[in-house]
């Protein structure tokens, strides 16, 4: 045991969950302790090792479970069954505001920290300075907390945690709501605390990070531990757990989603269906089926970086139509179109389609795109004396998500060479 740092042991955590408030009382006061609840597992006999000086990421699904099994490893919650066994001193970084009073100042709440992690207030003097160098919220560190941004509530409580020299850092999802120069402060802490040797689990739904800065990936899925592997192979996994792939029974009913009445796969139903997406036009032709691929040709909403792949749009016109363009756009989760085309600027005379003909158009590029999250318009118009006629067009028909290990400033990669040469 002298190498392992956290050992789980079928841990379970059991919450008694009631259809109404007054049940629960019922239950308390009955003679013949009759029930009213029904059990719900967020964790269900979960078993694994983390050795001293691993980075291990957990994902999954919100309601997984995740935060549940870290709460029980810090000691926040305590498990229904099953033993928790850990070497070392730990620091965590829960949600935000916990362990910390509303009513103290940043300063008072460092000590707060402190004294939760045993340690005095003699100890914990000469961490103030590098605590506060690194949180770097100013003046702030002299008022109440309940003053605080969730973004300054964050960079306080890690700094905290990662100055109190711990042995293995816990963290959840907490970091995401920092700014990005306080996010790559805190993987640039990461990696140091990697090459001293310490331990590190954190939950995250970037699966790019994990990619980067995991040797080792958990997938946590209704409260059971699914895949435990290394990082790539974990993402693979959770990526067919979102598309459906994972479980035999989710892939038997994907075949009936895709089946049609008359036989016919439609793509398109091998995607969640967006509530948010809007469709217009004349109706002169419809974009009846579309979707996204992989470099292997498989439906995808999750696509590695750098990879091809190809968005493909099926189209069925209802009149005789000369020439229509084709298109795309990609927007951001902000809502800014990012990039696109179509077959006008692309300088493609497509063709002449009468009433009932159906068509396929495919769209190949490489998703050498910043990592994160996208939507997908498509459009049928043309153009006349009046300007553009639209046909069809489906805004944000779909959402999918870029992920890697790549690192970059702005929307895309321009797949830059560098050359450093010595002057002569």
């Amino acid at each position: 045991m002298n190498d392992i740092a956290i050992k789980i042991d079928n841990l379970t955590k059991i919450y008694h969950l009631y259809d109404k408030p007054q049940d629960r009382l019922k239950e308390a006061l009955n003679p013949f302790k009759k029930s009213y609840h029904h059990d719900f597992y967020a964790m269900n006999d979960v078993s694994f090792e983390i050795k001293k000086g691993e980075t291990v990421g957990i994902v999954g699904k919100n309601g997984a479970g995740k935060s549940t099994l870290l709460k029980m490893i810090t000691g926040v919650l305590t498990q229904s069954s099953g033993n928790i066994y850990t070497d070392g001193k730990i620091a965590s970084l829960l949600e935000l505001g916990a362990g910390f009073n509303p009513e103290m100042t940043g300063l008072e709440n460092i000590y707060l920290n402190g004294t939760l992690m045993g340690f005095s207030r003699e100890e914990m003097d000469p961490k103030i300075d590098a605590i506060l160098a690194f949180a770097d919220i100013g003046e702030f560190i002299y008022q109440p907390v309940k003053m605080y941004s969730s973004g300054m509530f964050a960079r306080l409580a890690f700094s905290v945690s990662i100055n109190v020299d711990p042995d293995i850092l816990i963290v959840d999802e907490a970091l995401s709501v920092g700014d990005l120069a306080f996010q790559m402060k805190c993987f640039k802490k990461f990696q140091d605390f990697q090459e001293e040797g310490r331990t590190i689990l954190f939950v995250t739904h970037a699966l790019d990070t994990v990619i980067r800065y995991c040797s080792r990936g958990i997938v946590i899925d209704g409260g059971h531990k699914v895949f435990d592997g290394s990082s790539k192979d974990a993402i693979d996994s959770f990526k067919k757990i979102l598309s459906g792939d994972f479980y035999e029974k989710d892939l038997e009913e994907k075949k009936k989603l895709i089946y049609e009445n008359n036989g016919k796969n439609l793509l398109k139903h091998a995607f969640k269906e967006h509530k948010e997406m809007d469709i217009y036009g004349n109706g002169k032709a419809h974009i009846i089926d579309y979707g996204t691929l992989d470099a292997e040709g498989n439906p995808a909403d999750i696509l590695d970086y750098n990879t091809p792949f190809t968005i493909v749009m099926e189209v069925q016109f209802t009149e005789l139509v000369e020439n229509p363009i084709f298109a795309f756009t990609l927007k951001d989760a902000k809502g800014l179109e990012i990039t696109g085309t179509n077959t006008h600027m692309k300088h493609m005379v497509t063709g002449i389609y009468d009433k009932g003909d159906t068509i396929t158009v495919k769209f190949e590029q490489k998703a050498n795109l910043q990592l994160g999250q996208y939507a997908l318009s498509l459009g049928c118009v043309n153009l006349n004396e009046n300007g553009v006629e639209v046909y069809n067009r489906i805004y944000d028909a779909l959402l999918f998500q870029v992920i890697g290990a790549a690192q970059m400033v702005g929307f895309y990669d321009l797949q830059s060479d560098i050359s450093v040469t010595p002057k002569i």
